[in-house]
């Protein structure tokens, strides 16, 4: 099933107030932008998972440090996979295990009882572990029944019913043939005959909530000899080829172009695969089918390579490295890493917090989970709404959320006897686009006029508020407040006489 479980500033004299919120902040996402404390690593995070209070991540890395802390300074070793704690973000320092190679993947089972982790290691704290290892969450042991032999990556993990289906590079699992997709039973570790027979790799792999079928994505143009393009749903006991006319939301490879299948999300009856493609204008987007179908629901054709789904809150999150969405922003307007987007129709949702993308890859966001009402990032940025911050971040539904930015200065105009327009931009509010803006006026702040606006960082048009009651003859001051229901923002005066 999907991861889920899941002061005054500067010459414009902009004061920024808070107003008092409960625990949960109500923002259009229902996911703050303001990423919240966590510890950082000291390289690429590849998997992650969430289970009984601890967020579970694996990768590169072989140090970790708090947040805050510059690169290189305040390490503690964690030799790639580490524990941190769900409500704080910090280090987890009961689990400490040393693996011999990177972590690729990491799922948690239904109750969070265990985290399963498979990628390049073949020792787990020098027992044999070779590329997927198990982990009691209750007490931090490994596992002794689940160690299967894969023969070389393993890159995803799901699980479905009392079955561990995993996919990657690897020929044989136990000395005996599965071509980069293969199942091992939860419940003793042994091998099950699932065999789908993937010609080459396996990136992401899930199954549907009811373990009703299996969804696999990778780099493979056939699935037990027939040809499928890299995507494919198969039988969840023998890997048999399933119908899926949905398929064809991604594009056959062309000289110019290839398309691959980076990650999948199931929840409920939909599933949802991230798209990378190779190539100018190549398919990078997100697209979404019925589980019982198989049809196509919607398509989003942004272009940026997608690498990670998470849906929580009724939205789906999407990690990537966007650059222009038809229909929403275009090329010039900059790389926005992380969006939400409407699992009904795969519009862009109200959410623009941002990352960048450092070493190795330049990719940034690579791996997301939740573990009910919080989203968890991974990958290899360096930045998290350009504050230093490596590797990892979350955010949360606490706190009074991202404040608008302030308004500029008001145009005003008055060509009515006793009465002022006021015109000014919206303003952007990174999880709300709906905001209220109040035009105020004189030094005792009155309110004279209130509208709502819609703004999103593509899209900020110009308002006008009209004050009908102004004093005729005088001279007078006027400034904009924006409003997100928690925070209030107010921008610098302008004056006019009024006529």
């Amino acid at each position: 099933m999907g991861r889920r479980l899941l002061a005054v500033i500067g010459a414009a004299g902009l004061a920024f107030g808070l107003i008092p919120a409960p625990p949960a902040v109500s923002t259009g996402a229902s996911l703050t932008a303001v990423a919240n404390s966590a510890w950082q690593t000291d390289a690429s995070v590849l998997g992650l998972a969430v289970a009984k209070g601890k967020a579970y991540v694996g990768g590169r890395f072989t140090k970790v440090r708090p947040p805050g802390a510059a690169a290189g300074t305040n390490q503690t070793t964690r030799t790639y996979l580490a524990a941190f704690n769900q409500t704080t973000g910090a280090l987890d320092t009961s689990f400490n295990h040393t693996l011999n190679g990177f972590v690729w993947a990491i799922v948690a089972s239904a109750d969070g009882s265990r985290v399963y982790v498979g990628g390049d290691f073949t020792r787990v704290d020098g027992q044999v572990r070779n590329r997927i290892a198990a982990f009691d969450t209750a007490t931090g042991a490994l596992v002794s029944t689940i160690k299967p032999s894969v023969s070389y990556r393993v890159k995803a993990l799901a699980i479905g019913g009392t079955s561990l289906y995993f996919g990657g590079s690897f020929g044989l699992v136990n000395n005996i043939a599965r071509n980069r997709a293969a199942a091992i039973s939860t419940v003793n570790g042994s091998l099950l005959p699932w065999n789908p027979n993937a010609d080459a790799d396996v990136y992401a792999i899930d199954a549907a909530d009811d373990n009703s079928k299996v969804y696999l994505g990778g780099t493979f143009a056939k699935i037990g000899g027939t040809n499928r393009w890299a995507v494919a749903s198969v039988n969840n006991s023998t890997g048999a080829l399933l119908p899926f006319a949905a398929a064809s939301a991604v594009p056959l490879p062309t000289g110019g172009c290839t398309s691959r299948v980076k990650d999948i999300e199931t929840s409920g009856n939909r599933v949802y695969f991230a798209n990378a493609g190779d190539g100018g204008g190549c398919f990078d987007g997100t697209w979404a089918a019925d589980v019982a179908t198989g049809n196509l629901v919607w398509k989003n054709t942004c272009l940026g390579a997608t690498e990670a789904l998470t849906v929580l809150n009724g939205w789906l999150f999407k990690g990537s490295h966007a650059h222009s969405c038809p229909g929403a922003f275009s090329d010039g307007t900059g790389t926005h890493f992380l969006l939400l987007q409407n699992p009904a129709n795969g519009s862009l949702g109200p959410w623009f917090p941002n990352t960048n993308a450092g070493p190795p890859t330049l990719v940034g966001p690579l791996v997301s989970a939740t573990g009910g009402s919080d989203l968890w990032v991974g990958g290899d940025f360096t930045k998290v709404n350009g504050v230093g911050q490596q590797g990892l971040t979350r955010f949360t539904n606490l706190g009074n959320g991202a404040a608008p930015l302030g308004p500029v200065l008001p145009t005003l105009s008055s060509t009515t006897v006793g009465q002022v327009k006021a015109t000014v931009q919206t303003s952007l509010d990174n999880d709300d686009i709906t905001l209220t803006y109040r035009l105020l006026r004189g030094a005792t702040n009155t309110i004279v006029a209130t509208t709502t606006a819609n703004s999103t960082f593509w899209s900020r048009p110009t308002i006008t508020l009209t004050d009908p009651t102004a004093p005729s003859g005088t001279t007078q001051m006027y400034r904009i407040e924006a409003y997100d229901g928690h925070n209030a923002v107010r921008g610098g005066y302008s004056t006019i006489k009024v006529r």
